[in-house]
């Protein structure tokens, strides 16, 4: 009996593997991905005494401040409707200073707020403009230097701020072409970067006489970047640029002769970003987003700070924060199945602890892992991108969400995705393609999605699609198309231009008919039109533009549609979700079409991002099959429909 029971045993056991491997895990709950985070975005004061982050506070992300070392968390700011996205520490480090909008309508304003008292002053009180902000230092406590188009809704003048008096002084006016500026480390904006009518941009500096004198020309050819910082000495500035090669390298431009150096260069992904000391500025670091993020270390100093961060965890890690002492920082890791994690990294001794996740309810459940892939274009160009598999299934015979990105002047990254871990946990294979015309590999793969809107940018989501399913991944038959911004018209162009191919599609906040897009976009958005001309098509040519209009064949789509649109949406505006709306109920084409009336371009409210998750895990489930959560309290989107 004995023998026969751990025979039994043992047959169990190895059958056990592949029990677990086609079992369901636990549905995780829409709140846990898409409420409110439990805490983020911590950052370190300039002195090293105490810690911020955002953190609900009524409902709301607002900053709450506590000492370091200490459990005194409090809130300091008091937004109750719009929760605060983007804060910083004032360099004195008894204030924090914030931007905030109204509904979504980007006009950001920048706010103040005392850390001990919570009195809170709007420093630039303008309706209708929208503040940018261009420089802040810590070792400048009282001042920064902003951007407003205050004089002219089409063009930002700089202008410095006095935090103390709140006054505003204009430094640099613009002339009309000018696309940004930067400013030095002694607050003086001396460069500016301005746009062609040929879609190129030239790099203009202030010299001793006060007048603007062109040192470099860049072509439209060249992939998007721009001034990063100022050497420390002002004498020269680090630019991200493709000229004279393919990939955008980091070299240093000197403002006086236009000379270039190369600083960091990789032949075929662009420069990412750059770390410079909080206090010297000295450059210390360049990051390169391949198929992951890494580092090229440039500043022995701190070469043994990343041997150590890179040892905490296995995930890919950025330095969101420094003291002016530098011998504190805020590490930030991201990993593709699980939350963002955050960690206070001691210099001195060379330990990191952990602060916390940003959603530690996600640690009770097993996330997907996300997938680095590479395929051909039917023209053989190599594309890239990433596809994740739900856990606990067979990855054969999927249903599939192809889920293209905005921009699309972006790209897909390696890491949590909020929506990829809910698709992945509600059964579904999700393909993530960086098309050509996604940033990041280099002025080639950039420049062959020119005027390819609807063209090869929409097949390589096919050529996508067809090698998941020749890997034996997809199920052809049972394949979404769903993005917002550039992906929400994807979506629509892969349902009216390739009808046969998608059994539904989620459209968020994407342009239907690109003749009224470049009508309408932002007066503030006028310096780049020209860009806009070269890379999507000139606004004049209404014949193509409307050739690669899915408007125009609307009576082509056949799948069902869920369309999401904010009423305040500045980028793309109302009018291209009711366009499209419209012409597919006049063809009695099944639409559900979902319109928040507190939002732009992007929910910002987690109560709206649970409504919409909410109507689309019921639309997917409706037509491809996967697992659905029921509707909770407050996640109805019947009062939101039109």
């Amino acid at each position: 009996m004995r023998s026969r029971a751990l025979l039994l045993m043992l047959l169990l056991l190895a059958f056990l593997p592949q029990i677990l491997v086609t079992q369901d895990p636990p549905i995780i709950p829409r709140r846990v991905l898409f409420d409110n985070p439990e805490r983020t975005g911590p950052q370190l004061s300039p002195d090293g005494q105490r810690l911020a982050y955002l953190a609900p506070d009524s409902g709301v992300l607002n900053v709450w401040v506590r000492t370091v070392g200490k459990n005194d968390d409090r809130p300091v700011t008091r937004d109750r409707i719009r929760p605060v996205r983007f804060y910083f520490w004032q360099g004195d480090s008894k204030h924090v200073l914030y931007l905030q909008d109204k509904a979504g309508d980007e006009n950001y304003r920048v706010f103040q707020t005392d850390v001990a008292t919570r009195a809170t002053r709007d420093l630039t009180p303008f309706d209708s403009v929208a503040a940018q902000i261009l420089a802040v230092d810590p070792s400048r406590p009282n001042e920064m230097v902003v951007a407003l188009n205050r004089r002219d809704r089409r063009f930002h003048d700089a202008y410095r701020l006095d935090l103390t008096s709140g006054q505003l002084t204009m430094i640099a006016q613009n002339p009309g072409d000018v696309a940004g500026f930067s400013a030095d480390n002694a607050f003086r904006v001396r460069v500016a970067q301005a746009s062609l009518p040929d879609g190129g941009n030239e790099i203009r500096v202030l010299d001793d006489s006060n007048h603007w004198k062109t040192i470099r020309h860049e072509g439209p050819d060249e992939t998007f970047g721009g001034v990063a910082a100022f050497t420390p000495d002002d004498q020269a500035v680090w630019l991200v640029s493709s000229v004279d090669a393919n990939a955008a390298r980091l070299v240093q431009m000197d403002l006086k002769t236009g000379v270039a150096k190369v600083i960091a260069a990789d032949s075929q992904f662009d420069v990412n970003g750059l770390l410079t000391h909080p206090r010297t500025h000295a450059l210390q670091a360049v990051s390169f987003d391949r198929l992951r993020l890494e580092w090229q270390v440039l500043d022995p100093a701190v070469q043994g700070d990343f041997k150590a961060l890179k040892a905490v965890r296995d995930g890919d890690f950025t330095v969101d924060s420094r003291s002016l002492d530098d011998k504190r920082w805020i590490v930030r890791y991201v990993v593709s199945d699980g939350p963002i994690y955050f960690y206070l990294y001691d210099r001195p001794t060379k330990r990191a602890t952990l602060l916390f996740s940003n959603r530690p309810k996600l640690e009770q459940y097993k996330l997907a892992k996300m997938q680095p892939i590479t395929f051909k274009a039917r023209d053989g160009l190599t594309l890239y991108g990433y596809l994740t598999v739900p856990v606990g299934k067979e990855p054969k015979q999927l249903p599939l969400v192809l889920f293209p990105h905005g921009g699309p002047w972006g790209r897909d990254d390696w890491g949590y995705n909020p929506f990829v871990q809910w698709l992945a946990n509600r059964g579904y294979g999700v393909l993530q393609v960086n098309f050509r015309g996604s940033t990041g590999y280099g002025k080639a793969y950039l420049n062959a999605g020119d005027r390819e809107w609807a063209g090869t940018m929409h097949t390589d989501l096919l050529d996508g699609l067809d090698w998941t399913v020749k890997q034996g991944y997809a199920d052809p038959k049972r394949v979404c198309i769903f993005g917002g911004s550039y992906g929400g018209y994807a979506t629509l162009v892969g349902v009216a231009f390739t009808p046969d191919v998608f059994t539904c599609g989620v459209d968020l906040f994407g342009p239907s008919n690109l003749v009224t897009l470049v009508a309408s976009i932002p007066p503030y958005w006028t310096t780049f039109r020209a860009m806009f001309d070269k890379r999507m098509g000139a606004h004049d040519d209404t014949v193509f533009l409307k050739s690669r209009s899915p408007l125009f064949k609307a009576d082509q789509i056949r799948a069902p549609l869920l369309v999401i649109q904010g009423a305040n949406d500045v980028r793309v505006k109302q009018a291209e979700s009711d366009q499209i709306v419209a012409a597919m109920r006049k063809n009695g084409r099944d639409v559900v079409y979902i319109v928040f009336p507190d939002e732009g371009h992007g929910f910002a409210r987690p109560e709206n991002n649970l409504v919409f998750a909410a109507a689309a895990e019921s639309f997917l489930a409706k037509y491809l099959g996967g697992r659905l959560e029921p509707e909770g309290n407050g996640e109805s989107a019947t009062s939101f429909m039109k």
